[in-house]
């Protein structure tokens, strides 16, 4: 009952005139970044970052969590229309929502995704208000033998999981955790990975790391893959189901829902997971197999709620312990610490009243986005037809604007522009983002909580294995490691050959970035 009691003193701070300005303003950006390939929320909040510095603390989340709702919703609109999902959560929908809009029934796909995601995210919001508290009070008996345990799951989650190869993922975490080493050691006070730059001592800002990698690599991805030709939009009408299509939808929505919200919660979970488990749920559920392939609504409802729960997930650990389990999340961790605030399991302590403003934020960003979505889905069709060349020069200046505002040092430009050929780089050589920037954020975190570990045991390794919690963290992060080589002497076992199992030398996978190279090479001015 005090959960209940404090999210309502939330909603008494947000419902003031520009509090929900601010809240209509994030949903309204996030569906418009959501919509158009390649620009994702991460991206965004990366962006306007150093933009809201001016404004106070609890607007600025607020705003963010608009467009990281905003972005969920946005991103089926290009599934659907084009076949080209801008992020890996949405490229499940574009399996059944696009064979739709082709037969003629887009504006059903529309409608089953604006409404499923807004069923799935008021339910999964409302489950943070109970699980959140929980996680909190369970975390604050953990010592720091138990986060570095933790943290390190969400190392080898975000690398092994989210990565089209474990050695490319392994590889974009520690160019993130070299990222993060920069600057001054906090014990010893000796500088390190400076090259002797006194611009570098206090570290690299994570907002320059952010913005360069998002923004520069991906403008510059994007210049490389155009092509002079407009794209192709399936037109739509206003969305709306029949009773039958809603017949069909509910149940989805609902175990959609059930799979995405633990996914999201778990940290490195993600939503490419519970949004592939649900169209296989879905698939197997049906009472009508043989639209499966050719357009069935059941396709696209189920994993839109398993995506948008998912998404609403990620604010537990977010807000309970301070990890991310997305790239939005982890930028809104960024603006946490560009505040002053710690995340972690203190936040709800320290700062009650700010966590349950941005959870009352969050219901209210969930019915001002459904609003928004069932009339404005044809509008926000024709943002897909401004001229590539216009829209991303747009981006590269506010990133150096972005990025100069931080520090005021022009040192930050060229640190920029680097940034930004590495982001290039990784997306050349298929290297996940999201591992990077985790790394770079969580590895001082890490670095203290290991130093932390040692010094209670005089330097002893001991140190490091904790409780019963890590122990279980350990488990998991063996069994994640040696994953592969059981599955391959299983493969032996059963006579298969060792050509059977892809080894971390195959060919990448499409994932978000070979999705992105789809979507652009199509969709260019």
């Amino acid at each position: 009952m005090d959960n209940v009691n404090a999210l309502l003193g939330g909603f008494a701070d947000v419902i003031t005139p520009m509090n929900l300005l601010i809240a209509l303003l994030g949903v309204t950006v996030g569906t418009a970044v959501g919509v158009l390939p390649g620009i994702g929320p991460a991206m965004t909040v990366a962006l306007l970052l150093p933009v809201t510095y001016g404004l106070p603390v609890e607007q600025s989340l607020i705003l963010f969590g608009g467009i990281f709702y905003g972005g969920m919703y946005g991103g089926s609109t290009t599934s659907i229309l084009l076949n080209t999902p801008g992020e890996s959560a949405s490229v499940v929908t574009a399996l059944e929502g696009n064979k739709m809009a082709k037969a003629g029934r887009a504006a059903q796909a529309l409608a089953t995704s604006a409404i499923g995601s807004f069923v799935a995210g008021t339910i999964a919001t409302a489950a943070i208000v109970f699980v959140m508290p929980q996680v909190v009070d369970f975390a604050i008996t953990l010592g720091s033998p138990e986060f570095l345990a933790i943290i390190l799951v969400a190392f080898v989650g975000t690398a092994a999981i989210l990565g089209s190869s474990r050695v490319r993922g392994f590889a974009a975490l520690l160019v993130g955790l070299a990222l993060g080493l920069v600057g001054t050691d906090f014990v010893t006070g000796q500088q390190r990975l400076t090259f002797g730059s006194p611009f570098l001592a206090d570290n690299i800002d994570v907002v320059v790391v952010a913005v360069g990698i998002f923004a520069v690599g991906e403008a510059l991805w994007v210049a490389a893959h155009l092509r002079r030709r407009a794209a192709t939009v399936i037109p739509v009408g206003r969305p709306w189901m029949s009773k039958q299509d809603w017949g069909r939808s509910w149940k989805p929505w609902l175990r959609g829902t059930a799979l995405g919200f633990p996914f999201g919660a778990i940290p490195a979970g993600g939503a490419e997971i519970p949004t592939f488990l649900s169209y296989l749920t879905e698939r197997k559920l049906t009472k009508h197999p043989e639209e499966f392939g050719k357009g069935a609504i059941e396709g696209v409802a189920g994993p839109e709620a398993a995506n948008n729960a998912s998404a609403a997930g990620t604010m537990v650990p977010l807000l309970a312990l301070g990890l991310p389990t997305n790239a939005t999340a982890a930028i809104i961790i960024a603006a946490f610490m560009s505040y002053g605030i710690e995340p972690g399991p203190l936040l709800l302590t320290k700062e009650p009243d700010l966590v349950w403003m941005l959870v009352a934020s969050l219901f209210i960003g969930n019915f001002f986005l459904l609003v928004l979505n069932l009339p404005l889905a044809p509008t926000w069709a024709k943002l897909l037809r401004i001229p590539r060349p216009y829209l991303y020069a747009g981006i590269l200046f506010f990133a150096s604007m972005g990025a100069y505002a931080v520090n005021a040092q022009p040192f930050d430009l060229f640190l920029l522009l680097a940034l930004g050929g590495l982001g290039f780089a990784m997306r050349r050589f298929g290297l996940p983002v999201l591992p990077l920037i985790v790394g770079t954020i969580l590895g001082p975190l890490f670095e203290r909580h290991m130093r932390r570990s040692l010094q209670t045991t005089g330097g002893d390794i001991s140190g490091l294995v904790g409780g019963p919690v890590a122990w279980v963290c350990y488990a998991f992060v063996l069994a994640v490691l040696l994953w592969p080589l059981v599955a391959r002497l299983i493969g032996r076992g059963r006579g298969g050959s060792d050509d059977d199992t892809p080894g971390d030398d195959s060919p990448p996978s499409p994932g978000v970035e070979d999705d992105r190279v789809a979507t652009w090479e199509g969709v260019g001015s």
